[in-house]
């Protein structure tokens, strides 16, 4: 049996997914890295993009903006723990809510232009949130991957 790392994200909502898989790659603030069973324990911030694990030659995409992980090494098993402040399965994004996301970016672009509007941090937060989930389910839309 060969090693598997457990893999779990959790957003402050919920658990989007607890499971043991074979590898990790996900985006950092420092870049894109994969992790494998036995890697060195870490922290690092997360940056907007897609988190992919790979079980039994499967792809399970996750868009996500924003968080941390932790990766650690207790009793010879290797846990990535990711606590995003948004993440989705792929599967989860259907066409209609992809046309919502850009209409929200757009309108929340448009407002953002408008001089009155002050909260710019939440403002931020909503746009890459929606371009995220757009780029995401655009880029997964044609490949093969478990729902």
């Amino acid at each position: 049996m060969s090693k598997k790392l457990q893999l779990k994200i959790v957003t402050p909502e919920k658990l989007i997914l607890e499971e043991l898989v074979d590898q990790v790659t996900l985006p950092t603030t420092e870049g894109e890295i994969t992790i494998l069973p036995d890697h060195i324990p870490l922290i690092s911030a997360l940056s907007a993009g897609d988190i992919v694990a790979v079980k039994d030659g499967e792809h399970i995409p996750m868009a996500v903006v924003g968080g941390f992980l932790e990766l650690k090494k207790e009793n010879n098993i290797t846990t990535l723990i990711i606590l995003a402040d948004f993440a989705e399965h792929v599967s989860t994004i259907t066409d209609i809510e992809i046309e919502k996301a850009k209409a929200l970016a757009a309108e929340l672009k448009r407002r953002s232009e408008n001089n009155e509007i002050v909260d710019f941090e939440h403002f931020e937060t909503e746009l890459e949130r929606s371009l995220t989930r757009v780029k995401i389910a655009d880029k997964w839309r044609s490949k093969k991957y478990r729902k």
